[in-house]
């Protein structure tokens, strides 16, 4: 029952005929043949085609937001039929996500599910990023998207990105800030690997320097700790300000909207268990 639904979200996600057809275990001509009679009993098309790239329409993305929603309905239906099989969830996840994005998942999946288990696993994007290619994890929540076409990605929220100073910087006073202007600045990162470190040396390089790191670590709550010492300055989700120390003051950049991508990722060539595609469809963009 459930394949009646799940190749429109499989297609929706790729974006391509031919990847999804893949994904699916169907030919592309089978596949296009599915669309074109779903396109007609409806009387709508859903996806605008640009090459053999298709992308979901307003009236598409309309759609198959119910679609999904009914393919998570149908594969907990599934899965109740198998109450005495372990359902067990590998989920790696950055650092950041684990006062916040992680927990709030967990509490939602297990809601729905109570005899769900998570394996947790925290560590870098890259780092991530391999263990779900490797099959050591089911799925990960890392940021930004990977660049390696082996892994599929569905967009969760973008957190917005300000630089952030101590209070006593002479810079800290002002209204917005260009990277450029930090140019000399010493900072407190991540460590390579890290989706944040790879987002800070991508705007530095953009502003036409390499930063001079003062100190690496894996938390970013430690980089704005070192920052309110007066260590560094440091590139920060400006919606975790509320957590930052007292003495680090954060600067919105000018002419930039600069934000981490947020999102999931899973094999593109491996299939997931039921209850993995279940707690991956509660992910969703927001």
């Amino acid at each position: 029952m459930r394949d009646a639904v799940h190749w429109l979200v499989v297609l929706a996600e790729e974006e391509n005929v031919t990847a999804a057809a893949d994904r699916l275990g169907l030919t592309q001509p089978t596949l296009s043949r599915m669309l074109a009679r779903l396109e007609r009993s409806l009387g709508q098309q859903l996806f605008d085609r640009q090459g053999r790239r298709i992308t979901l329409n307003d009236k598409g993305r309309g759609y198959v937001d119910h679609v999904r929603r009914a393919d998570a309905e149908l594969a907990l239906a599934e899965q109740s039929l198998r109450v005495d099989q372990p359902r067990v969830i590998r989920f790696g996840f950055l650092h950041s996500f684990g006062t916040w994005l992680v927990p709030a998942l967990i509490g939602r999946a297990r809601t729905r599910d109570p005899g769900l288990r998570f394996e947790l696993v925290q560590g870098a994007a890259d780092e991530m990023g391999r263990r779900v290619l490797d099959g050591s994890l089911d799925l990960a929540v890392v940021s930004p998207r990977p660049t390696d076409a082996a892994l599929a990605w569905r967009l969760i929220r973008r957190q917005h990105l300000h630089l952030a100073l101590p209070r006593d910087h002479p810079l800290a006073a002002s209204t917005r800030l260009r990277m450029a202007d930090l140019r000399g600045e010493t900072f407190v990162g991540l460590e390579q690997g890290y989706g944040m470190r790879r987002l800070l040396d991508s705007a530095c390089a953009a502003a036409g320097f390499e930063p001079t790191i003062a100190f690496e670590c894996q938390e970013l709550s430690t980089v704005a700790g070192l920052v309110g010492a007066g260590v560094g300055v440091a590139l920060l989700p400006v919606e975790d300000a509320p957590h930052y120390p007292a003495g680090v003051v954060t600067v919105p950049l000018d002419g930039t909207d600069t934000a981490r991508d947020i999102g999931v990722v899973w094999a593109r060539r491996r299939s997931l268990p039921t209850h993995a595609l279940a707690v991956r469809d509660l992910l969703r963009s927001s």
